[in-house]
């Protein structure tokens, strides 16, 4: 202990309870197969190390389907609500060359070794001490990919399609280089100050940011129905800078001018983590978000 139990076909951090002891474990297992079952479909679940307060670290890897596999370079998810993704950025702020290349070049090993062809991403935690392990591979474009988009000049898109179409990868490792620093944000229809309770409603008021270095990629607009039959992601806000320091100055302002009204969002919350030093200095953990809220009750 501790150790954590996972759902086999879980994701979107459902499905996962940290237990101390055995009496947590066995009720954990319950409510985890329940979960599983309602949410995927499967009830199998898992046991594995618990590692306690550390940071998420993902890399993107393109493969085509003649074995000739790459990565892209890390992404950085570690502030996240109940295992689930809030703020991600590209490059890490923790890993350094010689981590990267170590880490990138597991990544690579692990898609090989199951003959993985298409986009995919290899997960870790990356302990204090600097040690690191595999949680997952996510077989499929995830949320977070414009990050790595934008630090690589690459249409992530346009790459898995170009290999499920059985095209070669066209370009080596060492052809990929990263360039400046990109941040993203998840806006969320859910309310921070009531314990993130789904909003869903019509969008009255909708004024999205622009201008040098911002991105937004969104389905909503005013006059736009948000159901309640989906996850509540609305827009994800991306920003880049030639340093991590111009990326989150870009995205503090475009927090500013960002407006969804009058349904409530994360933008508040996310107003709120930019603009706090522990943020800034890249002083964080998987816990950070917890101990942010704690701290302003």
């Amino acid at each position: 202990y501790p150790v954590i139990v996972k759902a086999a076909a879980g994701g979107g951090g459902k499905g996962m309870r940290v237990c101390h002891n055995d009496v947590r474990l066995i009720s954990a297992i319950t409510t985890c197969q329940a979960e599983a079952g309602a949410s995927f479909g499967n009830n199998d679940v898992f046991v594995e190390k618990y590692v306690e307060g550390p940071r998420h670290i993902e890399f993107q890897i393109l493969a085509d389907k003649s074995g000739h596999t790459i990565h892209l370079g890390e992404r950085d998810c570690t502030i996240q609500r109940r295992h689930q993704k809030l703020v991600e950025e590209a490059p890490s702020p923790v890993v350094d060359a010689k981590m990267r290349r170590k880490m990138g070049d597991l990544a690579v090993r692990a898609a090989k070794a199951v003959d993985y062809a298409t986009v995919g991403t290899v997960e870790f935690l990356l302990s204090a001490d600097g040690n690191f392990y595999f949680i997952e591979m996510n077989t499929r474009i995830q949320v977070e990919h414009p990050v790595t988009e934008m630090v690589t000049g690459l249409d992530l898109i346009k790459e898995q399609i170009r290999m499920a179409n059985g095209e070669p990868l066209g370009m080596k490792q060492d052809d990929i280089a990263i360039n400046g620093w990109a941040i993203e944000c998840r806006v969320n229809a859910e309310d921070p100050a009531n314990g993130f309770t789904p909003c869903p409603g019509r969008i009255e008021v909708y004024h999205e940011p622009g201008g040098p270095g911002v991105r937004v990629d969104t389905h909503v607009y005013a006059g736009y129905d948000i159901p309640t039959y989906y996850d509540s992601l609305l827009a994800k806000l991306i920003t880049t800078g030639a340093t991590r320091q111009d990326a989150i100055r870009v995205m503090q302002r475009a927090l500013e001018e960002y407006f969804i009204e009058p349904i409530r969002t994360t933008l508040p919350l996310h107003r709120q983590i930019f603009s706090d030093p522990t943020f800034w200095l890249g002083q964080i953990t998987t816990n950070y978000l917890e101990q942010l809220l704690e701290e302003n009750e």
